[in-house]
């Protein structure tokens, strides 16, 4: 499978997860308008940032007037499951060129990882470059055309829609993928209890805090695992 087939196998393969994508987008634009930025910065937020959890933290640090420090050290906590990605996928990416790794590293999400990492583990025949870019061109466009959708309609979208429920519900099917050994689901509920007992921080500082805690309680596990897996083996 080349090139125009593997575009479409990913475009795809990445169709019923834009379910869910679609109204986290719209909240996206939604909570970017509420917390004050003009439609330029919200939408070149989108484009360039384009991270749709860090983007939603940090317009909601923005409309309550969290320090800079604060706002950008929680997308970088939030955002930094994608080097852990990287390093997964990038195998799979070796023989290109450095500018089609740039343009994937921009494109990658978790969704497209997700999908694209499931694939390439049961086919090794599809062309991995190009099913990867069908499935995280094609979200980037909805991304983006439903973002902007949201920041046109700002708060005119009624609350009983409940379009809130889409950002976690999101995450959650991916997580339920995801959680595919011991350390994952330890870090898992490390970071879950303690993202709801750190709530009442203020500036949103307890999802930085379950963050850092839910990944060391992984690394911590992991790490044991592999001193007791070497000393059974002497």
């Amino acid at each position: 499978m080349r090139g125009k087939e593997g575009f479409l196998a990913g475009a795809r393969d990445i169709a019923p997860i834009l379910l869910g994508v679609v109204p986290f987008a719209m909240v996206s634009g939604i909570a970017a308008v509420g917390a004050g930025l003009s439609m330029a910065s919200a939408m070149g937020m989108s484009v360039f940032i384009f991270a749709g959890a860090a983007q939603l933290a940090a317009v909601q640090l923005i409309g309550i007037g969290a320090a800079p420090l604060v706002i950008i050290s929680t997308a970088l906590i939030i955002n930094l499951r994608f080097v852990m990605y990287s390093a997964s996928i990038a195998p799979h990416f070796q023989h290109l060129t450095q500018r089609w790794k740039c343009l994937y590293a921009y494109l990658l999400t978790d969704q497209a990882y997700a999908v694209s990492i499931s694939r390439f583990s049961i086919d090794r025949h599809i062309d991995r470059g190009w099913y990867y870019f069908g499935a995280s061109f094609v979200l980037w466009v909805v991304w983006q055309i439903f973002t902007l959708t949201g920041i046109l309609l700002g708060s005119g979208v009624p609350k009983s829609w409940g379009l809130d429920f889409a950002v976690p519900l999101t995450f959650m099917i991916l997580l339920v993928k995801a959680l595919g050994d011991n350390a994952t689901v330890v870090s898992a509920l490390v970071g879950g209890i303690i993202a709801v007992a750190a709530k009442p921080l203020p500036y949103n500082l307890g999802l930085l805090v379950a963050a850092l805690c839910g990944i060391g309680a992984g690394l911590f596990l992991e790490k044991s695992l592999e001193k007791k897996s070497a000393a059974e083996n002497i």
